[in-house]
């Protein structure tokens, strides 16, 4: 399994709530538009919490600003992700994603990376 972590920094000039808005009910839904083409298997969305309870560990523990949201993105293989930019859907794809993230997040100061997860303990 492959997977993408893309740490966002929300566009100057707009609120969490705006920011956090426009990337679940706008871009989340291209998102699934467009997973056929980019081959993805899992596409999760973290919002930070803006309140007592989400900022207070910050805080205690003097951490720098926190990110406004983490996306997660998983593809099978290494190959089905190489896969998905070899086809012209595929670049499409990507190439509106890219359009509509410089829409509502700061690129510039949002590291994403590709990894693979290590597993320490799950619950399940």
């Amino acid at each position: 399994m492959l997977k993408l972590t893309f740490c966002l920094r929300r566009k100057a000039g707009l609120s969490l709530a705006e920011f956090q808005d426009y990337w679940l009910n706008r871009h989340g839904p291209l998102v699934r538009r467009l997973q056929p083409a980019l081959g993805m298997v899992r596409y999760v969305q973290v919002h930070r919490r803006d309140d007592e309870l989400g900022l207070g560990m910050a805080k205690v523990r003097g951490a720098p600003a926190p990110y406004d949201g983490v996306a997660e993105l998983w593809w099978e293989s290494e190959q089905a992700f190489k896969a998905s930019g070899r086809t012209t859907e595929g670049r499409e794809a990507g190439r509106r994603l890219l359009e509509d993230e410089a829409k509502f997040i700061d690129l510039a100061n949002s590291p994403l990376w590709l990894n693979r997860e290590q597993v320490i303990y799950a619950d399940s």
